[in-house]
């Protein structure tokens, strides 16, 4: 290799603490919802034996459990085929 240059390395997906109060990841967030498929980011924090404190992680909650459930994120949510919930 030239001087200088480095081997690019494998790039690894690092979990992103999504609450700082609770020391929430988004990994944590995923696995809650894909194992206990809870319904509003209240029930993501007791599924992690948590409760919410300032709430400003609830945003950021609601919108890795749309991802993780594959809703459309341009509609809010949406059905099978594509419409509006």
């Amino acid at each position: 290799m030239p001087y200088g240059r480095e081997k690019p390395k494998a790039t690894r997906k690092l979990p992103m603490i999504v609450c700082s109060c609770n020391v929430l990841s988004d990994n944590q967030v995923r696995t809650a919802v894909n194992t206990a498929a809870p319904r509003s980011a209240a029930q993501v924090y007791g599924c992690l034996g948590c409760s919410p404190q300032c709430g400003r992680c609830a945003t950021t909650i609601r919108r890795i459990m749309d991802e993780a459930l594959g809703a459309c994120p341009a509609a809010g949510g949406c059905c099978g085929n594509g419409e509006s919930a």
